[in-house]
């Protein structure tokens, strides 16, 4: 229901190649690590967001979205699911044209809220996974 292949589809190809990834650090042993990579190898410019703002896979990092000096496209969300909602709504307030809640991620006042705003979204889902099945 929040991953619908079409969906997908439309934020994986149509939206834009910025992807700000809210929670990415220089840990190699977190999940986003893996996936910014796996986004990067197909053409993505990810956007590391950490409050320590560090640079991660040769792209500087902001403490925040609302910190980036330029548009992002697609907000991928890697935070504890209660905090999540909060980064959707920061989204939002960015001007982004999508969300993407990682897998285990669901929120359905946040879906209803961002989905509201006139921006797509995605849950439950890891992008990693999603584009080489595009083929």
């Amino acid at each position: 229901m929040y991953g619908d292949s079409a969906t997908i589809r439309t934020i994986l190809t149509e939206l834009g190649d910025t992807w700000a990834i809210v929670g990415l650090s220089t840990n190699r042993r977190r999940a986003a690590h893996g996936v910014a990579a796996v986004l990067q190898r197909f053409g993505k410019r990810i956007v590391p967001v950490h409050p320590k703002a560090e640079t991660v896979h040769g792209e500087r990092g902001y403490p925040s979205l609302e910190a980036i000096p330029f548009d992002v496209d697609v907000v991928d969300v890697f935070v504890n699911g209660a905090l999540a909602g909060s980064v959707a709504d920061e989204a939002v307030a960015k001007g982004a044209k999508a969300v993407w809640f990682q897998l285990g991620v669901i929120d359905e006042a946040a879906y209803e809220r961002t989905r509201g705003a006139g921006l797509e979204m995605v849950m439950d889902r890891c992008p990693a996974i999603e584009i080489p099945l595009l083929g």
